[in-house]
């Protein structure tokens, strides 16, 4: 099966690659389909998240697992696209270069039969350009935390302040 996949930059301005590619492909492979897309040269950490309906960001499929002691972290050499996007679930947020923090929404659009003499994975659609440096993120902080509160309980906390 052929699944058919936009990637959207997490920018204001519209900016995305319609891609095809094989579900039996890695999440390795369809993240190197994805970096040759944009452009990129391929030569930073990334991840795939799942996520829900809501883009709600869950499990991470690691490029490398960066644990010195190893790690029940999925890793996309090992993981194949088919078992991670489906009709059911077909949203994943991909983070590329943890120091610029691209992020992009990818979702499932059609699953449809190989066509023979097309080499997959396949740009079918590019639009926009990608910017020189990624959208800026607006992080918020939870309102209702009350930052004071916490530094004056300071005495609350289970910390050795005679740690050194």
């Amino acid at each position: 099966m052929i699944y058919k996949i936009r990637i959207i930059l997490d920018a204001e301005e519209d900016i995305f690659r319609d891609i095809e590619i094989d579900a039996g492909n890695s999440m390795e492979e369809f993240h190197n389909a994805i970096t040759q897309a944009f452009g990129f040269l391929g030569n930073e950490m990334a991840s795939f998240y799942t996520c829900d309906e809501n883009w709600v960001q869950d499990e991470e499929i690691a490029l490398f697992d960066m644990n010195e002691n190893g790690s029940d972290v999925r890793l996309m050499n090992e993981t194949f696209l088919e078992d991670v996007i489906t009709a059911k679930s077909p949203k994943l947020i991909y983070v590329y270069d943890f120091l610029s923090m691209w992020t992009f929404f990818v979702e499932l659009a059609d699953i449809v039969e190989n066509e023979p003499g097309i080499a997959y994975p396949n740009v079918l659609f590019s639009f926009g350009e990608l910017p020189e440096l990624p959208p800026e993120k607006n992080f918020k902080a939870d309102p209702s935390f009350d930052f004071d509160d916490t530094l004056e309980n300071y005495d609350d906390l289970d910390f050795d302040e005679n740690w050194n």
